[in-house]
């Protein structure tokens, strides 16, 4: 089966030759959260992959017809999540038909205002049922790198931040046997909130999980 944002992004990809990285802009709430981690990610991108990439991060209202553009959308928050018609409609229709969004609460906390607004945002839009847990072996797990363990862990678990438990799986929304949305209670976004030149200081590079993300939203 051949999806429309999929067939769109491959012609984009075709004439630009370049991916790049839509943080969607919606109404309620605080969206623009996590300002490196954009910037952070494409780079271990080019660092990682042979993907051409734009390390521009382009911001696109979710009520826009512009994110049918794209391949690979990051929404995020701290606060209440409470879509308008248009975004309700524009985010239903982009993830039936291919497109992928990676949701990350940037409060690591399930009792939350966005993880639980945005959590029934997702029942109100595709059903209360559906969005569920995946299992640790899942393919985005060993897409690219592999985490034999699932998702993993990150220093705001670690230091109790938020709810103070560290979530030990990721849930997302599946269409047609490929996840169309992505969530996380984990906080990624702050985790690879820094400047990307100091990736030397760590042991092992805490963004190659988002690698995975990325590359599974291309391939799958």
């Amino acid at each position: 089966m051949i999806y429309i944002v999929s067939l769109v992004y491959l012609v984009n990809f075709i004439l630009s030759n370049k991916f790049f990285f839509t943080r969607l802009q919606y109404e309620s709430g605080d969206w623009d959260v996590d300002q490196r981690m954009p910037s952070n990610l494409l780079n271990s991108l080019v660092e990682y992959t042979t993907l051409k990439v734009d390390t521009q991060e382009k911001i696109i209202s979710l009520s826009s017809d512009e994110i049918f553009k794209s391949p690979f959308c990051y929404i995020s928050g701290h606060k209440l999540v409470q879509f308008t018609k248009k975004e309700r409609e524009n985010f239903k229709k982009y993830v039936n038909n291919g497109g992928f969004v990676f949701a990350d609460d940037c409060n690591h906390d399930i009792d939350g205002l966005f993880s639980k607004s945005f959590v029934r945002q997702m029942g109100d839009i595709f059903g209360p049922q559906a969005l569920k847990k995946i299992p640790n072996d899942h393919e985005i797990y060993k897409v690219f790198f592999e985490f034999e363990d699932g998702p993993p862990t990150t220093s705001q678990e670690l230091n109790g931040w938020g709810d103070d438990i560290v979530h030990d799986y990721l849930k997302a929304i599946v269409i047609n046997g490929r996840i169309g949305v992505l969530f996380s209670n984990k906080d990624y976004g702050c985790e690879w909130d820094y400047d990307f030149r100091n990736k030397r200081w760590y042991k092992i590079d805490n963004t190659r999980f988002g690698v995975n993300i990325v590359m599974y939203a291309l391939t799958s």
